[in-house]
């Protein structure tokens, strides 16, 4: 057995964004695929949420990578590329992620060969049903053989996930190390207990005035798209109804449902609610417009003057869906201007109250940037009020939430 080691040095170290793997053990197996030299980002990748990393190369790999440099990814953490009979790639893992996963690595796991440490720990992670993620990388021509058809719906049913790509450039390519990761702590953390299906709005809506004008309302979106992207990573099924975001998610959440328009947003929350898996929990973040204009046909002359518009209330989104919705959890957002600081927290109980929520997440103006001590307030419809001082807090607290209930 070969062994590189890499010390613990500054020089090594990732900072770390969230707990979504804290403490997970994960085995990085690392085919002859071009796409190997992204192995380095994606270990890091791996460390910024908590998992520590366990690299094991094939040989075909080892002519694209060196093993010492995907230990200093790795942060100290072994690669083994030759036989060890003390078998340390059978060791027990959280999860194991395949990437690049090659048409010749992955013919021989569906077939059960074994013929080095990267398939044996293949073979072992199958047989003890750990958590696998497989990321192919290859050219078209041999994507679109039917051998690979038949390989890939092979490995699904060996109950092992697949990330794929778009194709580009004539190759299916290795998705970015973000999307690789997210993946993989979902398909990890989807075995926790206490998982479901969330609906989260997010983002501003608009009302068009013409055909090209139209009034909006301020939403960044950054909140919406931080809570969907946390949750997704802590194993739940999240589906996003977007309205306008200046922010897009750091990766492809697998199901965005998109519209600007605040009818058409709960028109797809009803269906949502209404459909045979509906969402067991919703947290509406979307700033949907309290007033909407008459639109008028075609475009208006900048020449005719003064334009008077007149704005008619729109229709209460948490007060149409609360018909729909019965059992679920449901927690709203209330923003309110810095003056009225002292309403704050009795407005976020009135629409407890009158709307059947479980939870308001209220802040000012001046606290939705995220630059002042205080984040936003989560005022429970038990009358508990929790201050939250940043946005990861937040995120963090609404899982426990979940978790607990």
């Amino acid at each position: 057995m070969m062994v590189f080691e890499m010390n613990q040095t500054k020089d090594t170290g990732v900072d770390r964004i969230s707990d979504c793997l804290d403490g997970k053990r994960i085995a990085l197996v690392i085919s002859g695929g071009i796409a190997a030299t992204e192995s380095i980002k994606i270990s890091r990748e791996i460390r910024r949420y908590g998992g520590s990393v366990y690299p094991i190369l094939t040989k075909s790999a080892e002519k694209i990578i060196t093993p010492l440099a995907v230990s200093w990814g790795a942060g100290g953490v072994s690669v083994t590329d030759e036989w060890d009979y003390k078998m340390a790639q059978l060791e027990s893992f959280d999860g194991v992620l395949l990437a690049p996963a090659t048409r010749n690595t992955i013919a021989k796991f569906v077939h059960g060969i074994i013929d080095s440490p990267a398939l044996m720990s293949l073979s072992a992670a199958s047989g003890n049903q750990t958590p696998m993620l497989f990321v192919p990388s290859m050219h078209n021509d041999l994507f679109d053989d039917p051998v690979t058809d038949e390989l890939l719906k092979s490995v699904t049913e060996k109950g092992v996930e697949i990330l794929l790509s778009d194709s580009v450039e004539g190759r299916r390519k290795q998705p970015d190390p973000v999307s690789i990761v997210a993946k993989l702590c979902h398909i990890i953390n989807s075995k926790l207990s206490a998982r479901t299906r969330i609906a989260i709005t997010l983002g501003a809506t608009r009302s068009p005035i013409d055909s090209i004008r139209f009034i909006q309302n301020s939403s960044s979106g950054k909140t919406g798209w931080s809570i969907a992207e946390y949750l997704y990573r802590m194993g739940h099924d999240v589906i996003c109804v977007v309205g306008e975001t200046k922010y897009e998610p750091s990766f492809l959440l697998p199901d965005i449902r998109k519209t600007s328009d605040p009818d058409r947003i709960l028109e797809f929350c009803i269906d949502l609610a209404s459909s045979s898996n509906p969402p067991g929990l919703w947290i509406h973040s979307a700033a949907i417009l309290d007033y909407q204009s008459q639109k008028e046909i075609g475009k208006r002359k900048s020449d005719t003057g003064e334009w008077n518009l007149t704005l008619y209330p729109s229709v209460k989104h948490l007060g149409e869906l609360s018909k729909y919705t019965t059992g679920s959890m449901r927690i709203g957002f209330k923003l309110e201007d810095d003056s009225d600081e002292e309403h704050l927290i009795p407005r976020a109980y009135d629409l407890i109250s009158k709307y059947g929520l479980d939870a308001v997440i209220a802040n000012l103006i001046s606290e939705a940037s995220g630059s002042l001590p205080l984040r936003c307030r989560i005022v429970f419809s038990d009358n508990e009020v929790q201050e939250i001082t940043t946005l990861q807090e937040l995120c963090e607290t609404l899982e426990s939430i979940i978790s607990e209930n």
